[in-house]
């Protein structure tokens, strides 16, 4: 497996800096976060440490980046972006379905071939009805993913936490039942898993045998944790807002056990790229805070991926 961390975390780095940044603690890849420019959705969606538009007109800033990735001795994981590309305002629909084939043109360009999001959710629609929108909504994405040879890897955070993303979250790819339905109906060889343990510890559900399960669609991993507070829980109970009774937090600071997990993809052979997402809001206020929170994110995952 390739360690890396999830570029969003360095918002106001620069690409250059951010690159520096993963050189210099010895990380081997970055998921280099690629929203819109100034196009700030929420916290920590809206950086954009390449311009993925400007990859595909300017040929000049797209061997730059490639170089100063060679240069750094890192690779890029895959070009991120989290939208809801189901989203019941057509406008926002739209404007994420045209960043993500923009990020699968500009991935394919940058010989990254890879994009990591979200397949989306129309929050006013029970599952069902969103089925049918996947159904009618990614195959043309997917196609121009398979004719560049990209892959997409889909996240399973629900995106359920603010008043915003109520009702129904902004992502119905949350739990095994669902991503079984979502590749029935979107039978590509492109569309795989970017998984995050972390998501299933609050959902209640396996990690450990959703890995042996879809080992053949593990795209991408991401390495985030979440602490469940059973107090907390106790009373707000499971209709709650997430927020209220769980928090994200770094590698080991939560109820992930990583040794199981880790455990679990060397078992099936895993040797793709294995990315820190950083939502800790214990380590916010400073770059050295933000700093520290990959110093020691990385320090703990060596204990399982060298």
């Amino acid at each position: 497996m390739k360690l890396g961390f999830l570029s969003a975390i360095l918002d106001g780095w620069t690409y250059e800096e951010m690159m520096d940044v993963a050189h210099e603690m010895g990380f081997k890849c970055v998921e280099v976060a690629c929203w819109p420019q100034g196009k700030a959705e929420r916290r920590y969606a809206g950086v954009s440490h390449i311009d993925a538009e400007r990859v595909l007109n300017d040929d000049e800033y797209c061997a730059h980046i490639l170089s100063y990735a060679a240069k750094s001795n890192v690779e890029i994981s895959s070009l991120g972006y989290y939208p809801n590309p189901l989203d019941s305002n057509i406008e926002k629909r739209n404007a994420a379905i045209n960043h993500i084939m923009c990020l699968i043109k500009a991935s394919a360009k940058l010989n990254v071939n890879m994009v990591t999001t979200f397949i989306g959710r129309d929050q006013n629609l029970d599952l069902e009805d969103n089925l049918k929108l996947v159904s009618e909504i990614w195959p043309p994405i997917l196609k121009l993913a398979e004719e560049l040879n990209v892959k997409v890897a889909i996240e399973n955070c629900p995106m359920l936490f603010t008043r915003d993303q109520w009702p129904g979250g902004q992502n119905i790819f949350t739990s095994p039942a669902n991503w079984r339905r979502v590749f029935d109906i979107l039978k590509s060889d492109s569309l795989g898993i970017n998984f995050d343990p972390s998501h299933f510890i609050w959902q209640m559900l396996d990690y450990n045998k959703a890995v042996y399960d879809f080992k053949d669609k593990l795209f991408h991993i991401h390495f985030k944790d979440i602490k469940l507070y059973p107090e907390k829980l106790k009373e707000v109970g499971t209709m709650a807002y997430p927020l209220d009774y769980m928090a994200p937090k770094l590698p080991s600071f939560g109820d992930v056990k990583w040794d199981e997990f880790a455990c679990a993809l060397t078992d099936i052979r895993y040797e793709g790229y294995a990315v820190i997402e950083i939502e800790d809001k214990a380590f916010e206020g400073s770059k050295e805070k933000i700093l520290d929170s990959l110093r020691i994110s990385k320090k703990y995952m060596e204990n399982f991926i060298i």
